[in-house]
């Protein structure tokens, strides 16, 4: 138990400091524009017009995933079982019950979004009802309920805040320097060399700013999966369900960047054999790395 809690709390820990990196990165570009442009104009839109825009997202953030996903909702007396299962897991985990939905995918897999726990939403595949026994889907379920509760679709939303902002300030920074918008006053030979520094960190802060994200996410699984087992006390359950989602070969028709990291599991097949480099892109851990982490509780 104790062993759970401290990985726990590591992984809280390790969140907020990435999203700590996120804030140096926006200062550091903001700094990086008030010097070449010498007007901080275009930083005070491009926050604004950012937060605003990724506000509505967080919003309507639900609807959208439902309807990318093509999940439809269902009733008590659709699936008795499954809304007893759900039910039991919302009272050990002091949760009020969530909408639950289906997705006509013969993949098995899972997601859970929704901006508080009162507007929470998890979404089960067809194919993760057929191919689970009870105590698999329970592991599952109790996966997308610790997302709930952890508070992750806010983080998420923070996270992909700060990128959105990173990504705009850099475009504009781009844009108007190749358009002649740099101060003049700038462009003396003794600031030459800090612009070419500022032009190298604008170009390459967006890609870090995303590789930061990911991260984020990637914590927030190993999170989720040591949550969930505190929460059915019985991560074998959950182990084998990740060896049998990750295994499926059945591919997501509705797949698609925007929601993969939703998933319990990457929904495109195959990217756990991928080479290092490549998985720092990937929005999932891989399924070896987490189910020794399951392994390895102490519950």
């Amino acid at each position: 138990m104790k062993t759970l809690y401290s990985q726990a709390e590591s992984n809280i820990r390790k969140t907020f400091l990435l999203i700590f990196v996120f804030l140096v990165l926006i200062i550091l570009i903001g700094w990086i524009l008030s010097y070449v442009f010498d007007n901080s104009g275009i930083l005070i839109f491009a926050v604004i017009f950012s937060v605003l825009t990724s506000f509505f997202s967080y919003w309507y953030s639900d609807k959208v995933v439902l309807s990318l996903t093509n999940s439809k909702p269902i009733e008590k007396k659709d699936n008795p079982e499954l809304y007893r299962l759900v039910e039991n897991l919302c009272i050990t985990s002091g949760l009020p019950l969530p909408k639950i939905y289906v997705l006509g995918e013969s993949q098995p897999n899972a997601f859970a979004t929704g901006r508080n726990e009162k507007k929470a939403v998890i979404a089960l595949s067809s194919g993760l009802l057929q191919k689970l026994d009870r105590a698999e889907l329970e592991g599952v379920v109790a996966h997308e309920l610790s997302h709930i509760k952890n508070k992750d679709m806010l983080i998420q939303t923070i996270a992909v805040t700060l990128t959105g902002v990173i990504a705009l300030v850099s475009h504009f920074f781009l844009r108007f320097g190749m358009f002649g918008g740099f101060s003049k006053r700038r462009q003396s030979k003794g600031n030459a060399l800090i612009m070419v520094l500022g032009l190298v960190a604008v170009i390459l802060a967006p890609i870090a700013a995303s590789l930061l994200k990911l991260a984020v996410s990637r914590k927030r699984e190993f999170l989720a999966d040591a949550s969930g087992a505190l929460l059915t006390r019985y991560p074998d359950g959950l182990i084998r369900a990740l060896e049998k989602i990750s295994s499926d070969e059945t591919p997501l028709k509705k797949a698609n960047n925007s929601t993969a990291h939703l998933f319990i599991c990457s929904p495109f097949k195959g990217e756990q054999k991928k080479s290092w480099f490549t998985k720092l892109f990937l929005t999932h851990p891989p399924t070896k790395e987490r189910i020794k982490a399951l392994k390895g509780l102490k519950i």
